[in-house]
């Protein structure tokens, strides 16, 4: 499925949603992002501890975009608007990758890297298919209940690279795993052998980097070497519990070489 023609990232859609993106790996950057919070990256360079590092990100973030001020807000929707930061959509999807949360995740994936979503409660045929104006009336609600929300993720993902690259120097990618049910929401594009398929994930993806774990949620998995340049955030960048239960990683999606683990 062809996503939009424009994005706000260093390599087109095309290149992005590509396999052989996947095979041979760039750096990613958001148009504008690390220029305009120099003073985040340099104060992270001076911190050695990733615990450290993540709640100077989150003061950043709430400084930014003056979330610590929800409560002086005149109207419920303006208080509600500061309050609901990153924090919550993360936590959305973690419950149902098809909330309104999750709506929010995929539109910022779509207008970032140019990647149109595949499932959103049913398969997208297309952007003229209902699924699709389902998932837009969802990803519109919800980030009308946030401010800036979409400018809060771009730093998510620029926080997530920078970490990635300091906890893992030097490498490109991470193998991980992911629990099928079947094809519903990731279409096989072709077999390369008996184990090994090229799929088409939905343009935001669950992956867990415990292999044993990835079982509770498919009778089949799928092993898959995802770059690094394509993770948008990993369980354990934040302090708190956001996402941990499952060691879950959200990855930007399009295709994907995996082999498929049969139990």
């Amino acid at each position: 499925m062809p996503g939009p023609s424009l994005n706000l990232a260093n390599h087109p859609p095309w290149v992005l949603a590509s396999r052989h993106f996947n095979d041979d790996p760039r750096p990613v950057e958001l148009q504008g992002v690390r220029q305009a919070n120099r003073g985040l990256f340099e104060r992270l360079d001076a911190l050695a501890a990733p615990e450290e590092r993540a709640r100077v990100f989150h003061d950043w973030v709430s400084v930014r975009f003056q979330l610590h001020h929800w409560q002086a807000q005149a109207t419920d929707g303006a208080r509600r608007a500061l309050r609901n930061s990153y924090v919550r959509f993360l936590r959305g999807w973690g419950v149902d990758a098809s909330s309104i949360e999750g709506a929010v995740l995929k539109g910022w994936v779509e207008s970032r890297f140019g990647i149109t979503p595949t499932f959103h409660h049913a398969r997208i045929a297309g952007v003229e298919d209902e699924a699709y104006q389902r998932y837009a009336a969802d990803r519109t609600r919800g980030s009308a209940r946030t401010s800036a929300i979409l400018s809060q993720l771009d730093l998510v993902y620029e926080f997530t690279q920078y970490e990635l690259a300091r906890r893992f120097p030097g490498e490109r990618w991470r193998t991980l795993w992911r629990g099928v049910h079947g094809e519903e929401e990731d279409a096989v594009l072709e077999r390369e052998g008996r184990r090994d398929l090229v799929v088409r994930l939905n343009n935001l993806s669950s992956f867990t980097d415990d292999a044993e774990r990835a079982w509770e949620f498919g009778y089949a998995v799928w092993q898959a070497r995802v770059p690094l340049a394509k993770v948008f955030f990993f369980s354990g960048l934040l302090p708190d519990s956001l996402l941990r239960g499952e060691r879950e990683w959200l990855v930007v999606g399009g295709e994907y070489r995996v082999t498929r683990l049969a139990g």
